[in-house]
């Protein structure tokens, strides 16, 4: 068995010990690292994407009622946490400015944003702050 197959299998070992992965991706993952391996070993750099790929969908139809599509990595979630951006170098503003958002547009579902907005109504924060 090759060096570089060995340890594309410690690799996709650790990782499938964190998290259940089907056949299908353990496979493809052997074999994508395991070339990777042996590329880099050999003196090959992998090339580096510099041309800006295009978002898995339109900005505009990103924030749907129950969900909100990050652009950057296409999965769809109730919140785009600062956390989340931060894998891509982004931070929410910059990830605003990057898709054509507004600038205090907040990164939320609709649902989840209606949800606040009724919340902070009910709680009437600003007429505790005058009763001092």
């Amino acid at each position: 068995m090759d060096d570089y197959l060995k340890q594309a299998l410690e690799i996709v070992k650790a990782q499938a010990s964190v998290r259940t992965m089907t056949e299908e991706e353990i496979t493809s993952m052997v074999t994508k690292l395991a070339d990777g391996i042996k590329n880099i070993s050999g003196g090959v750099v992998p090339e580096v994407e510099t041309e800006e790929k295009a978002p898995p969908v339109d900005p505009k139809k990103a924030i749907r009622e129950k969900s909100i599509v990050c652009l950057e990595s296409g999965k769809s979630f109730k919140i785009l946490t600062k956390r989340h951006l931060a894998k891509y170098g982004l931070t929410p503003a910059e990830y605003r400015e990057k898709w054509g958002y507004a600038k205090g547009l907040p990164l939320v579902c609709k649902e989840l944003q209606r949800e606040r907005r009724k919340k902070m109504k009910e709680m009437k924060l600003w007429e505790k702050r005058i009763k001092k």
